[in-house]
């Protein structure tokens, strides 16, 4: 993509509007022709009536000329290399990738060499954050001593250091009995479980079950192995009284048996990942290890269910899954090639395939893509309100492109959504009202004091 990444933007000393806009509020599931006002790094002030006539002399006026105006991407799972394994992914090159996605805030997951089982890691994601100053960076805690489902991480030193919830990342903890324990202790200060739904001994396959498989000659990966799972965490969920997110939910079968959980009453969230609902188990193709992720690509009616999951409320997230590989780890054998793709870039554009396609709203969508994940794991932005942080997309909803792995920012290019058409451009990433991306194409029109 064309534009330019300015972590050194500084955030202007006056107030700053952004007039003539189409605005996407996803908590007032609103959208109008209006301006937003922004002052201190903060929304000062947003409508529809604002600034009708333009903005008053002395004010920083930027022309939107009709583009979509919404709260910045919350990105609540990204895998980066640092530390560890800066050859896949620097918190610096993500961050780029996720200013050039319209992603303000994510949270990183804790499954690096070493993982963020410590506090001192913790605090070192969040001194990183300070000196690269791009989108704002979260970390979570690890949820189990080495992400082995054995012992229970020092999760009350890892919240006060700063981890924002706890999970053991693509590790699903086998023990039920620690997935209790956990529960129980997370209970005690209200924190957050994520958990990756996958029943170990069953989840050792490269891809779905399924025809497919069959067809290409590889180990399957039942769709019994997340359900199974799913319930399995809901009974613990309803014992303990604690909050629990399922991630990455790719089956019609969890996707109604959370569905059930949460008409119960129980505190069951979940998210899915962009793949679940753009691809399905074709994309493997002829062995195509950009298309091998975790959990794998499963089979378009379980696409379709996730699709109205989405639709219905039943997910209450998207999230890009962002985890990169280097060639040395793709261009092998299916069997052999590391799980995982990357997607901070094109989390914004697929999504809106939902839009395009009349299953969601843009309010809609940006209540999956910013408020929501942004409410549950407590974090400041996500929203359009008087005193919230300015962390802001300005987007091309229409803007017709084809994904090319080589133009994209990310360090490694291991894209499951290479060559597809996609419509949706972001323009402008604000964080904390300072402009760190700028497309090439969005010439601002603006006049100072």
């Amino acid at each position: 993509m064309s534009g330019a990444i300015d972590p050194g933007a500084p955030q202007h000393s006056g107030s700053t509007a952004y007039i003539n806009a189409h605005i996407v509020d996803p908590l007032g599931d609103a959208e109008y022709h209006g301006a937003v006002l922004i002052s201190d790094g903060k929304i000062a002030d947003y409508g529809p009536q604002l600034f009708a006539s333009g903005a008053p002399y002395g004010i920083q006026s930027i022309d939107c000329r009709g583009l979509r105006l919404a709260p910045g991407l919350v990105d609540t799972r990204v895998h980066t290399g640092e530390p560890g394994e800066e050859h896949k992914e620097t918190l610096k090159s993500a961050g780029a990738a996720a200013a050039v996605g319209g992603i303000t805030s994510m949270v990183l997951l804790p499954d690096n060499e070493p993982p963020f089982d410590d506090a001192s890691l913790i605090e070192f994601v969040a001194r990183r954050a300070r000196q690269i100053r791009l989108t704002n960076m979260y970390a979570y805690g690890a949820l189990t001593v080495g992400l082995e489902g054995k012992e229970l991480a020092e999760m009350g030193l890892l919240a006060e250091a700063g981890a924002v919830a706890f999970t053991d990342a693509d590790h699903a903890v086998g023990n039920a009995q620690v997935m209790r324990r956990a529960l129980y202790y997370a209970k005690a200060f209200d924190a957050l479980i994520v958990h990756l739904p996958q029943e170990p001994t069953l989840s050792g396959g490269v891809m779905t079950s399924g025809e497919m498989a069959t067809r290409l000659g590889l180990a399957g990966n039942p769709p019994l192995a997340e359900v199974m799972m799913v319930e399995r965490d809901i009974r613990l969920a309803e014992m303990s009284g604690g909050r629990i997110h399922l991630t990455k939910i790719s089956t019609a079968e969890s996707v109604a048996a959370i569905a059930a959980a949460k008409a119960r009453g129980l505190r069951i969230t979940c998210d899915t990942a962009a793949p679940y609902f753009a691809l399905n188990d074709l994309a493997v193709g002829d062995y195509r290890t950009f298309g091998k992720l975790v959990p794998p690509l499963r089979a378009e009616k379980d696409r379709l269910a996730v699709v109205e999951g989405l639709r219905d409320g039943t997910i209450d997230a998207i999230v890009s899954d962002h985890r990169p590989q280097d060639q040395d780890s793709k261009r092998v054998p299916f069997a052999q090639a590391e799980p995982g793709g990357i997607g901070l870039e094109t989390l914004l554009p697929i999504s809106l395939e939902l839009v395009h396609n009349g299953y969601l709203t843009l309010p809609h969508l940006f209540r999956l893509l910013s408020s929501t994940p942004a409410r549950l794991f407590g974090l400041p932005g996500g929203k359009l309100a008087k005193g919230a942080p300015a962390d802001l997309v300005v987007f091309n909803a229409d803007h017709a492109w084809r994904v090319d792995r080589d133009e994209l920012w990310s360090k490694t290019k291991n894209s499951p959504f290479d060559e597809r058409p996609v419509q949706g451009r972001v323009m402008a990433t604000i964080v904390g009202g300072r402009t760190i991306y700028r497309d090439d194409s969005f010439v601002t029109a603006a006049r100072a004091a």
